[in-house]
């Protein structure tokens, strides 16, 4: 069974640039895989085009049986709420409490008020933030914030997360304790695709590794082969 499919996928921009050259691959549901390379080698523009930021120029992405590339208006809406995103950055609004901010995404869908404290209360649990809920961001370790960002990305229980540099600016404990915690997640079903060029972490955590060289898949390493 397969969740994400690339055909010969590929991404010109506007100036002429290539960013990715008949890209082929597809994820399971449930699995976890890191997407690696040099800087400019194509990782966030692999993870904008799942996300629909932006459309492919060749070949067809393929989300759960749907070609997402011709989705427009509500479709498109409807097909970003199945995909949650964790950003370096964090991107937590600094005057809204922890819980308001894991909350965002299930206010924005008219969720039922009690509803919503159930689900944000039971995310935090699961990554370790159950005491934090009245907190405000800048009260919490850079740790922390990461966990509330995974948090509010997966309150809604989308098929399919995407992590783009999530361990760019934590320490080696910290970067091993936040992939944990991702891997925590496609243990229940959802997949999980995490963008990084910490090689060596890469290596610890011992997943499927998609390698790209200047916008092509130069390599597809099952975790088995993966050297440490």
């Amino acid at each position: 069974m397969t969740l994400l499919r690339f055909d010969n996928v590929g991404k010109r921009y506007a100036s002429g640039r290539e960013a990715l050259t008949d890209v082929s691959f597809e994820v399971a549901p449930g699995e976890m895989l890191f997407v690696t390379g040099h800087s400019g080698a194509g990782k966030s523009t692999l993870l904008r085009l799942i996300h629909l930021t932006e459309r492919a120029s060749r070949g067809a992405v393929i989300f759960a049986d749907r070609n997402i590339g011709k989705l427009r208006g509500r479709r498109m809406a409807m097909h970003r709420r199945e995909v949650g995103v964790v950003f370096q950055d964090h991107r937590l609004l600094a005057d809204r409490s922890v819980g308001d901010n894991v909350a965002l995404p299930l206010l924005l869908r008219g969720m039922h008020r009690a509803e919503i404290a159930k689900r944000v209360r039971s995310t935090l649990d699961k990554v370790g933030l159950g005491d934090r809920e009245k907190a405000l961001p800048r009260q919490l370790s850079a740790g922390e914030q990461q966990r509330v960002g995974i948090a509010r990305a997966v309150v809604a229980e989308p098929k399919l997360l995407l992590a783009d540099e999530p361990t760019g600016n934590l320490d080696p404990a910290l970067s091993t304790e936040i992939m944990g915690l991702l891997d925590s997640l496609s243990a229940r079903g959802t997949s999980v695709i995490v963008a990084s060029h910490d090689l060596a972490l890469v290596r610890r955590i011992r997943k499927r590794v998609l390698v790209l060289d200047h916008g092509r898949l130069a390599d597809d390493i099952a975790p088995g082969e993966l050297a440490t």
